[in-house]
Parts: C-alpha cells; structure tokens; sequence
C-alpha cells in the first residue's frame, strides 16, 4: 500500500469532481489516498510523507490556479523525485483539435513554468455550467461557444468530461506507483 497525496485546485467544482474520481481509482487498487484543496493546505503537511502524487488544475482565460502554481513551484524538488501526475481540466479541451492542441499547450507551458515534468499528465475536457455562471460570464460563455460551434442554451449544463479517460490517466499513474 503506497500513500497518495490527490492535490487540486478548481474554480467551480468540475476539478475537484474529477481530482475526486481520480482519488477513488487509485484508493480502489488498495493504496491510501488523501484528497487536498491547493488553497487549503495545512501549516503542518509535508509532501515528503507521500510515496506519489496527483495534481490538478482548472483553466480559466488562459492560466490554471495560483495555488496549483505555487505548490509545484515550493515543491518542485520532492515532485521530480516521486511519481506524479498532473491533469488539466479545459473546456477547450472539448472542442475541435485546435482547441484542444491549444489547451495541451497550456498544460505543457503550466509545467515548463514551474520546472516540473511529472510523467504522467492529461488534458481533460470540463464541462459548460450555464446555470453555476452569472448573467456577465453567461452571456460570455454562450458567445464563445457559439463562435466554436458548440452549445449555447443557457438553461442547461453541458457535460463534456470523459470518464474513460480519467480512468485511463488514474492507471498510467498506477502503473509509474506500482511498478
């Protein structure tokens, strides 16, 4: 049994949904897992008391969570030295392969920003909430989407989160723990 440190950051749940899933795969293969908000770190933690690690960022116009940020960067040394793995959550990444390369560089520019080249890491489609949205960022949201070509019905969320391949990433980072 190895101990799994899952760290997040999310800017309106979809993350820490998806670091949650993440967390169950790897607590369902027999290992200890603890879930962690990056903006809620205890004065106490220590990431050396872990035997690998999963992150996971939310990106919103372009950038993923100072908190997310800040961790990898304080705990660049320690993370190069364990497995890890890093996801970032995108609508973009839901969108038309431009999009989604688009969205690809963002994680890889995140990651050379910080030093850090864990070796497992994914792109992972979010979803479109209109209804968690205000008017302002509604109205936003639906004009983009309707420029992508994607769905703009205001009173209805869009779930574009692949599951399958949440589980695939949560196994390749089983594989670099167990093997």
């Amino acid at each position: 049994m190895a101990f799994v440190l899952v760290l997040h950051g999310t800017g309106e749940g979809r993350t820490e949904r998806v670091a949650s899933y993440v967390a169950s795969v790897i607590h369902e293969h027999g290992h200890d897992v603890t879930l962690l908000h990056a903006g809620r770190i205890p004065s106490e933690f220590s990431l050396a008391a872990y035997d690998g690690v999963v992150v996971g960022a939310s990106v919103r116009l372009g950038r993923h969570q100072r908190h997310v940020r800040e961790f990898a960067v304080e705990n660049n040394e320690v993370l190069g030295a364990m497995p890890s793995a890093f996801f970032s959550v995108s609508l973009s990444a839901a969108g038309e392969e431009h999009r989604r390369e688009r969205a690809r560089a963002i994680l890889e520019g995140f990651l050379e920003e910080v030093g850090w080249q864990p070796e497992v890491r994914a792109v992972v489609p979010g979803r479109r909430a209109y209804g968690q949205y205000g008017p302002l960022r509604r109205f936003v949201m639906r004009r983009i989407a309707g420029w992508a070509g994607g769905a703009t019905d205001g009173s209805r969320e869009y779930e574009h989160t692949d599951w399958e391949g949440v589980t695939r990433f949560a196994e390749a980072f089983l594989e670099r723990l167990e093997g």
